[in-house]
This record gives C-alpha cells, structure tokens and sequence, in this order.
C-alpha cells in the first residue's frame, strides 16, 4: 500500500525553501537536461494568441514562466507559488533575462489563487500540482481564474510503460535519485519526499477524470520520454 506523504503547505514551503539554492542545479543533473524539453512541450501545447496573459501556478524558480517569455514576446506572465525562497531565486532568473516587466511573481497558495475571476488565457503548473495538499481546490482555482476555452497544460511525474524500463527507472528514482539528491542538497528529506510524492499520485487515467470533474473538457495525458513525465492537456469549459 502506497503511503500518502505529509502535505502540510507549510512543510511543503519549508522543504522548498531550503533547497531553492540548489533546486535548478538539481534539475538539470537528475533529469540530464530533459526538464527544459519538457517545459517546452508545456509551451507548446497552450498555443498561445498574441498579448495572452499567463498564470503559471507553483511556479518555483520560475523556469517554465521565463520559457513562456521567450517564446512569446507579447506575453505577460503572472508566477504564483508560496516558498519565498524559490521565488527569491526566481526574481534573480528573471532580472538577469531582462524579463522584469513582463514576468510578475506572486507569493501565495494554489488552494487560493491571488487573481481576479476569468483573468487568464492559458495556465501551466511544471511538477508541482502533485505537492498541493488539495490538487481538487487547485484545479477548481485554475478553473475560476481562466476565462472561458483557456488552455491548462500540467506536468507531473509518472512511471514508464515498457516494463524493464520501469524496472531500471524505479530503482534509479527510489535509490539513486534520492542520494544525489541529499549529497547536493544537503537536504535529508527533500529528495526521498520527490518519490514518495510521485508514488502517490494518481494515473493518468484517474488525474484526466479530476480534471475533468473541475471545470475542464477535452482533457488528455500525452506521455513524455517513455511515460517518466505526463503532459496533462485541458481546456477551460465555455460558458453556456
């Protein structure tokens, strides 16, 4: 029986707090580099008009808010998450980028978005809907904060389909993940909590129907690199 692992937002925040230092470093080692191609394709599948305005929800270090920047010049983005230090490390990014004014960061909870009804053209979240202690609340807040035919695209952890991958996988995400990820850390915690999190997250079936279930039609879950990453695709519900 898998374990649920404690939520609690402020121990979630603390976690966050005290590896933001070294979270981006950790990224880039523990995903070799396929973190950035997968934000990419988060991009990607919110086929952005011209001026569309953006939440990204958990944003952290801001890393999929600058992607959304760059590829889009006329875009402005609005970056929610409650660690003040990820989002200290995030401002940095986003300074040196030159992206000051287009890219505005906002320290509260994905249970109580600090936006107004129906402000939003599209809405990402990049591995972090699955450390929300009440993922329902947060999809129901995406949904009041979207206008109506908004895209949602959301990116989380699963498990690889072939099965002497997901063999190989497991071991390496059970063991070696969270070793590397203490030496570099310096974290005890952080780095087991990432497998114990992503353990206890639903399927992709199950998570399409709870997104389903919160304002959202035409939801689906791509598979990424193999099934170590599922892309969930949505659209906001058109009004009656």
């Amino acid at each position: 029986m898998t374990t649920t692992p404690d939520k609690t937002p402020a121990r979630i925040a603390g976690m966050f707090d005290a590896i933001a230092p070294r979270y981006d470093l950790l990224n880039r080692v523990l995903s070799a580099g396929l973190d950035q191609r997968w934000r990419q394709r988060a991009v990607d599948a919110l086929a952005l008009s011209p001026g569309s305005r953006v939440l990204d929800l958990c944003t952290g270090t801001a890393d999929l808010a600058i992607a959304i920047a760059h590829r889009h010049g006329d875009a402005s983005v609005a970056g929610v998450d409650f660690s003040g230090a990820m989002l200290r490390f995030g401002q940095r990014k986003i300074r040196s980028a030159q992206l000051g004014r287009r890219i505005h960061l906002v320290r509260g909870d994905a249970a109580v978005i600090p936006l107004a009804d129906a402000t939003c053209d599209a809405a990402t979240i990049a591995f972090g809907i699955r450390n929300v202690s009440e993922p329902e609340r947060a999809l129901a807040e995406l949904a009041r904060v979207l206008r109506p035919g908004a895209r949602l695209a959301i990116l989380e952890f699963g498990q690889p389909r072939i099965p002497g991958i997901r063999t190989l996988y497991s071991w390496y995400f059970r063991y070696l993940l969270p070793a590397v990820g203490r030496l570099v850390s310096h974290h005890q915690s952080a780095y087991s909590y990432l497998p114990a999190s992503v353990g206890a997250f639903p399927p992709p079936a199950e998570f399409v129907r709870t997104v389903e279930g919160h304002g959202f039609v035409s939801v689906r879950a791509v598979p990424l690199t193999l099934g170590i990453v599922s892309l969930y695709e949505a659209t906001r519900r058109p009004s009656a």
